[in-house]
């Protein structure tokens, strides 16, 4: 079972940059569930989305994987397909070693690869599915443009980009308000103004988030035929983009 999220409990001399390491693997359930409002409800989905665009004999892909919850949900999915191999990808060995011994856990006829590595030197080959959960937002942003043009170029006619980001309001009132509805879903879900933030200081340089409109326009130059949200809850959204047939 995931301990509970204290990390940032007591008063630190310094924040450091979040780093996705072992006290983080500890209590990740915890802490994203505790973070991430609509979290649940996008992983409880993606059975649904892999078995509307899961294709047979093709390799669907969970970057940024952490735990596995969303690979898991894929494998679900997949059952009503035949030769469907799942590649989860993140580059915290710590997330990588949990996930795996994780997924022991549940027995499936689908096949899951596990490799550790930067989603940047990931290839895309034979996808149907592609799930990129809070994971371009830890990306530089100079790079993003190429990461989704090589998982549409990896994508098979009809096949998906299941994009899940924290997001910027482009009007600064309105994006001031969702980040106060977001605190206030953290301080609901027990947190201390103390962790709220030292967990902001800790992130802010290294994520860095787009608006909706910047998404939609990586995803329209990359050549994705169809893309929208599905899912939003104060400044999280879920998203999907379809490469044409």
């Amino acid at each position: 079972m995931s301990q509970q999220d204290t990390i940032y409990s007591k008063a630190l001399p310094s924040v450091g940059d979040f780093r996705f390491d072992e006290h983080v693997v500890e209590v990740f359930p915890d802490m994203i569930n505790r973070s991430v409002p609509g979290y649940a409800t996008i992983i409880q989905t993606l059975p649904q989305l892999a078995e509307r665009y899961s294709q047979n004999d093709t390799n669907v892909y969970d970057l940024g994987c952490s735990l596995g919850a969303a690979t898991l949900a894929l494998r679900k999915g997949c059952e009503k397909h035949h030769g469907n191999h799942i590649i989860a990808v993140d580059n915290s060995q710590p997330m990588i070693d949990r996930a795996r011994l994780h997924l022991q856990g549940f027995k499936s006829d689908i096949p899951v690869t596990f490799n550790c590595q930067d989603v940047q030197l990931t290839p895309i080959e034979n996808a149907s599915i592609v799930v990129l959960n809070f994971t371009l937002q830890f990306v530089p942003k100079e790079d993003r443009d190429a990461i989704i043009e090589k998982i549409y170029s990896g994508l098979n006619p009809g096949g998906v980009l299941l994009i899940a980001e924290k997001v910027a309001h482009p009007d600064q009132h309105v994006h001031e308000t969702l980040v106060d509805l977001h605190h206030d879903f953290k301080r609901a879900n027990g947190y201390s103004e103390l962790e709220i933030s030292q967990k902001r200081a800790a992130i802010e340089n290294v994520m860095k988030i787009d608006t909706l409109d910047t998404h939609f326009a990586r995803f329209k130059h990359a050549g994705f035929a169809h893309a929208g949200v599905w899912l939003q809850c104060f400044n999280f959204a879920a998203m999907l983009a379809v490469k044409g047939e």
